[in-house]
């Protein structure tokens, strides 16, 4: 499984970015997909994931209402699109393919990509 993560970078407090995760199409089609982040000095965290068939969406408490996982099919790629972001989201974003909704974990089968880091300023 190969993930192609992108889109990190910094804002100020309130600011947007956009995640991007591009995969295969055969992990893309078979593979819930989602993020997860780890801060300073934070354990590593899940952050939103959308299933293999794009019918669901799950998210954590801290980011519902602010951050949208979306998929584009026809480029087999994942989004974040992450609004009114704070410093508390200040972490190190990572794909992954085959996560476990809910979880910071993945399936034997799931893979990582490489992290991207966001950071906000206030």
């Amino acid at each position: 499984v190969q993930l192609q993560a992108s889109g990190g970078g910094s804002v100020q407090t309130g600011g947007s970015l956009r995640l991007s995760c591009a995969t295969s199409e055969r992990t893309f089609r078979s593979h819930h997909m989602g993020w997860v982040r780890e801060g300073p000095r934070k354990e590593r965290e899940f952050v939103a994931a959308i299933s293999w068939t794009g019918k669901n969406t799950y998210y954590a408490d801290a980011v519902r209402g602010r951050f949208t996982i979306s998929r584009d099919s026809a480029k087999n790629t994942v989004y974040l699109q992450m609004n009114s972001l704070g410093p508390e989201d200040t972490a190190v974003y990572t794909c992954a393919a085959g996560i476990v909704p809910n979880t910071a974990t993945i399936l034997p089968v799931g893979d990582w990509g490489q992290g991207t880091q966001v950071t906000v300023s206030s």
